[in-house]
């Protein structure tokens, strides 16, 4: 009874490795794709003019001090990189967030409206993509769930098993599909986009790390879904051959 026991815990072993990663992968993808932290930056901005009693380095000061009158001659001692500000900013796939200067708070934009009018498609097609990607982590999820808790027949466990391991390596490739396709179009937009959004700095932020980890415990959940059935149809091979020699010896058949 014991041999017996070990395969069969090692299978409950690998279905809930499994699930426990796919479940990973589909709060992941659900964080990044809700967030606006694929790319973070700063933007190089002129400074505006000082009003009223504001002063400091966010703004342009003059040395009348009527700043306010129109006969005043007024002179800027800003030049250079002193006329301007860096604001920060981060942006995802639905909308792009910068700082305000000399405010609390911060000013969105949505990011497809941002988008080069060519690039627009690849945008539209890299969100089905993600939506596609969370819907089939959440199938995967129900199946793998479903495995889990279904004990009649190991049969139908291993036809669960399959299409299990199917949808989520589906999952896994349009999820990188759907990543390279933002990818590409943020960088079309630092490029051609509108100047008053265009930045001086960029890099990718943790949304953006988020979202590759959570394809890469996708992937780790499909390959060990697929180690799972493979292994259990490995065993079954096994033990059928154990039987037919058992059976041989028993009633002393010839062996051709």
């Amino acid at each position: 009874r014991m041999p017996a026991s070990i395969p069969e815990a090692d299978g409950r072993h690998r279905a809930s490795a499994a699930f426990s990663l796919s479940f990973l992968s589909l709060v992941f993808s659900i964080t990044a794709f809700s967030s606006s932290y694929w790319c973070e930056g700063t933007r190089k901005v002129a400074k505006p003019f000082c009003k009223g009693d504001s002063k400091g380095d966010l703004c342009i000061r003059f040395n009348s001090p009527d700043g306010n009158s129109s006969q005043a001659v007024q002179y800027i001692w800003e030049t250079g990189d002193d006329k301007f500000v860096e604001k920060k900013f981060h942006a995802g796939i639905w909308y792009s967030c910068e700082e305000m200067i000399n405010e609390d708070g911060e000013k969105c934009r949505s990011f497809i409206s941002l988008t080069p009018t060519s690039d627009r498609g690849v945008l539209w097609l890299s969100i089905v993509a993600e939506l596609l990607y969370v819907v089939l982590l959440l199938a995967g999820n129900i199946l793998m769930s479903v495995e889990m808790c279904y004990y009649s027949s190991v049969i139908d466990g291993l036809k669960i098993n399959a299409f299990s391991a199917v949808v989520t390596v589906l999952a896994g490739l349009l999820g990188m599909v759907a990543h390279m396709m933002y990818t590409t179009v943020f960088q079309m937009t630092v490029n051609l986009g509108p100047e008053d959004w265009r930045p001086h700095t960029w890099d990718y932020g943790w949304s953006y790390g988020l979202a590759w980890t959570s394809f890469a415990c996708c992937m780790a959940a499909a390959v060990t879904t697929i180690n799972k059935y493979t292994k259990t149809i490995l065993e079954f091979k096994h033990k059928r051959k154990k039987l037919e020699r058992s059976f041989r010896i028993q009633y002393k058949f010839p062996d051709h």
